[in-house]
C-alpha cells in the first residue's frame, strides 16, 4: 500500500513537503502526530490525525503518538483566540494513560513487528531542560522574523490587537519544533503529520532539524474537517463527541455518525474507515439508487462505532435506535444499560417517585396520576387504557389498576410510561 496515494484518494492531504513521498517509498519511515493531553479522552476532532497514523502503520511505516505534556502546559496559539488553562503533571499523566488505551483501538503498540507504534510524552525530555539552555542551544537557530511570518502568529496578533500574544504562546512553535528534532535524533523520525493549521509549527521543526542536525525531515498536513452546512465538525448541542463511553455513550456516538448529511457521509467514510475504494464506490452507488436507505451513513456509523467501542456496543446502539418503533422494544429496554437508556430518552419529561410507592405495589392508575402527573386525571387514564393507548416499558397495559412492582424497573430504578403513540415519560425511582 502506497501511503501517500492512500491519503490522496481519501481526501486527507492538504499540503505535502517536497521529498516526503520519496522518503516514504524508499524505506520504512517513522512519523509522528502530536496530541493535546488537556482531557482524559480524545474526541472525534482528533480522529483525522489518528487515522493518518493508522493508515501509516497499515502501509508498513512506524507511527509515533506524541502526547504533548510539556506543550499542553502552554497551549498552541493556532486557530485559538484565547490562552488555555494550564494543567499539572499528575493530571497530564492520568490523561496520557487514558489516551494510550484509546489509541490502542487504532494502532498496534504491543506486537514485535518492526513498525509497532510507540507513545511518547514531550514532558519527559523538556522537564529537565532549563530556560537558559533552551534559548541558548535551540532559540538561537530560529529568528524572530521567521517565527513572526507564520500564519498562526499573524492571525492571532491581528485578531487580538488589544491583548496581543504572550511570550509563552509565541514560544510554542519553537517547543514543537524541538520535539521534532528530539524524535529525529532519538527515534529516527523523519515525518510529522497534523492538521493544516499545524503547517507553520511543523515546518519550524524541519528547519530546526536542517540547521541543528544537518538532516532532512518532512511534513504532511490534512485538511481541517468541515461540515457541508458550514457548521463545526464534531460539535453537538451538548459539546464535543468524545471517544470515552462515559462522556459520550456508544449510542450517542453511533447516532452522531448515523445522522450526518449525505454529502458529509460520502466524505467521512473515506476519512474515518479502512474501507477500500471498491467498497466505498459500491456504497455510493447504493446510496444514489436509494438515498432513503442511507447505506453510507449506516456503514460509516457501524465501522467507526466498532473501531472506537466494540461490535457489542454497536449492536446495542442499533437495537436502542429501534426502541421507539420495534416489536422487540420491551426486550431491548430490559437489556440496555443506564447510559444508553438515558441517551435514548434524553429530553423526555421526568418524574421522581419514592421507592416505597413501588415496593407497596401502588396501582398503576394512582402512580401515573398522584405520584407522577403523566395523566391529568384517573378518568383520562382509564379511557386511554381501554383504547390500548397506555404502555409501561413499551408493553401495553390492559388494567389501569394493576399493581406496579420492583420487577418492572429498568436498571433497578426507571419506569418508562407511554401515553398515546408519541408521548413518553421517564419515572425515576429514588
Amino acid at each position: 500500500m502506497n501511503f501517500v496515494e492512500e491519503l490522496k484518494w481519501r481526501g486527507m492531504i492538504n499540503n505535502i513537503m517536497p521529498g516526503a513521498e520519496e522518503q516514504l517509498n524508499k524505506e520504512m519511515t517513522s512519523a509522528y502526530v502530536g496530541i493535546d493531553p488537556t482531557a482524559d479522552s480524545l474526541h472525534i476532532g482528533h480522529l483525522v490525525s489518528i487515522m493518518m497514523l493508522k493508515h501509516l502503520q497499515r502501509a508498513g511505516h512506524r507511527p509515533i503518538a506524541l502526547v504533548g505534556g510539556a506543550t499542553g502546559m502552554i497551549g498552541d496559539p493556532s486557530m485559538k483566540s484565547q490562552e488555555r488553562k494550564l494543567i499539572d503533571e499528575e493530571t497530564l499523566r492520568h490523561n496520557q494513560e487514558c489516551i494510550r488505551k484509546q489509541l490502542a483501538h487504532f494502532l498496534d503498540f504491543d506486537s514485535d513487528a518492526p513498525n509497532h507504534a510507540i507513545l511518547v510524552n514531550n514532558y519527559d525530555w523538556m522537564k529537565e531542560f532549563s530556560f537558559l539552555n533552551f534559548i541558548r542551544d535551540v532559540g538561537k537557530h530560529i529568528t524572530v522574523n521567521y517565527m513572526m511570518a507564520k500564519d498562526s502568529v499573524k492571525k492571532r496578533l491581528a485578531a487580538n490587537a488589544d491583548h496581543g500574544m504572550s511570550f509563552t504562546e509565541f514560544s510554542y512553535q519553537l517547543l514543537q519544533g524541538y520535539d521534532f528534532l528530539y524524535l529525529y535524533e532519538h527515534e529516527g523520525c523523519r515525518l510529522q503529520m497534523g492538521g493544516s493549521d499545524q503547517w507553520g509549527n511543523i515546518t519550524t521543526g524541519t528547519e530546526l532539524i536542517r540547521r541543528m542536525a544537518g538532516g532532512e525531515a518532512y511534513a504532511i498536513t490534512c485538511p481541517l474537517i468541515t461540515k457541508a452546512d458550514g457548521g463545526k465538525f464534531g460539535k453537538t448541542e451538548s459539546g464535543n463527541v468524545w471517544l470515552d463511553p462515559k462522556r459520550t455513550s456508544p449510542y450517542k456516538f453511533y447516532q452522531f455518525w448515523l445522522n450526518v448529511s449525505d454529502e458529509d457521509a460520502a466524505k467521512y467514510i473515506k476519512i474515518f474507515t479502512d474501507l477500500n475504494q471498491e467498497e466505498i464506490a459500491a456504497l455510493e452507488a447504493e446510496q444514489q439508487e436509494n438515498p432513503g436507505a442511507r447505506a453510507l451513513q449506516k456503514r460509516l456509523a457501524e465501522e467507526i462505532t466498532v473501531m472506537v467501542h466494540s461490535r457489542q456496543d454497536y449492536e446495542m446502539a442499533v437495537e436502542a435506535s429501534q426502541i421507539l418503533f420495534s416489536n422487540k422494544a420491551a426486550d431491548v429496554l430490559h437489556k440496555i444499560d443506564e447510559d444508553t437508556l438515558l441517551s435514548v430518552f434524553e429530553g423526555v419529561p421526568t418524574f421522581e417517585v419514592e421507592r416505597a410507592a413501588i415496593e407497596a405495589g401502588t396501582p398503576m392508575i394512582s402512580l401515573l396520576t398522584d405520584n407522577a402527573a403523566v395523566f391529568a386525571s384517573k378518568g383520562e387514564m382509564r379511557k386511554l387504557t381501554q383504547g390500548g393507548g397506555v404502555s409501561i416499558n413499551k408493553e401495553k397495559i390492559a388494567d389501569p389498576n394493576m399493581a406496579v412492582s420492583t420487577d418492572m424497573l429498568l436498571n433497578g430504578k426507571y419506569l418508562l410510561a407511554q401515553r398515546g403513540k408519541k408521548n413518553y415519560y421517564l419515572l425515576i425511582v429514588k
